[in-house]
């Protein structure tokens, strides 16, 4: 079984690429990110051609997350326990479903902006709701792997310079101190193995040559229950994905399962 994360950076903008590398890649599950389209507007005959049932949450902004599924799509949740809302919204940052054997979250983490920004302790009280959310997905004998956009980088081997991000946000020892507590809920960090260069970078800035250069960083993880890491034989970053006209700055993370 294959299963996979993507950040796609705008769903209409990114709309044949995605069913491409479907097709190549033959993914049974992917968690998506950053639709930036609404529900309603999401094309789910397209995935349903191509062989994928569609759970979507979506308002048309910055945000939106979704799950394609060849193997079933049902138990849908929208959002989180306890998730905080921002400026009086509750914006759509994850969608949690079971998907044949494995139950699958998708998540688009808050961005954080600034350390100063009030999107940043907003970011943090999102990873607090996170980390009591997954305890019982956690905890349960069913594979499970909250995957997505979680904007940090767990370590300093994860970003290309860390001296350049000094002061910024996603290297931040709050954020880290977030993650790791939510790692605590009983979940592990699916590293994958680098395909070119030494470190396996998930996220390329469009600015600067960031791609060609290898700037880049590993934000998009995969954390999973002992069940679904236990059953996990493969996962690398296709970062090919990433080259090309109209790519998203992030690739997908891929991980194989004997299930």
């Amino acid at each position: 079984m294959r299963v996979a994360t993507w950040n796609i950076n705008s769903l209409k903008a990114r709309l044949e690429r995605v069913l491409a590398w479907l097709a190549a890649a033959e993914p049974d599950v992917v968690c998506l990110q950053e639709l930036k389209c609404a529900t309603a507007d999401v094309p789910a005959d397209a995935f349903t051609a191509a062989g994928y049932e569609v759970a979507a949450w979506g308002t048309g902004r910055w945000n939106g997350v979704a799950i394609l599924s060849r193997v079933g799509l049902t138990d849908v949740r929208q959002g989180i326990a306890g998730q905080p809302a921002f400026a009086d919204a509750t914006e759509p940052r994850a969608l949690t479903a079971t998907c044949g054997p494995v139950r699958v979250q998708t998540l688009y983490i808050p961005n954080g902006r600034d350390t100063a920004d009030p999107h940043f302790p907003y970011k943090l009280a999102f990873l607090q709701a996170l980390a009591a959310d997954a305890a019982a997905d956690a905890a349960a004998d069913l594979p499970f792997a909250a995957m997505g956009d979680y904007n940090i980088c767990p370590t300093d081997d994860d970003i290309w310079d860390v001296e350049e991000w000094t002061g910024t946000t996603h290297i931040t020892t709050d954020e880290r101190d977030a993650l790791t507590a939510v790692k605590a809920a009983g979940l592990a960090d699916v590293f994958p193995r680098a395909l070119k260069y030494d470190q396996p970078f998930t996220f390329w800035d469009y600015r600067n040559l960031d791609f060609p250069k290898n700037r880049g960083l590993r934000i998009d993880l995969a954390l999973a229950n002992p069940a679904f890491a236990a059953a996990a034989t493969d996962a690398y970053v296709d970062r090919d994905e990433r080259k090309g006209k109209g790519a998203s700055d992030h690739a997908p993370l891929v991980i194989d399962l004997d299930l």
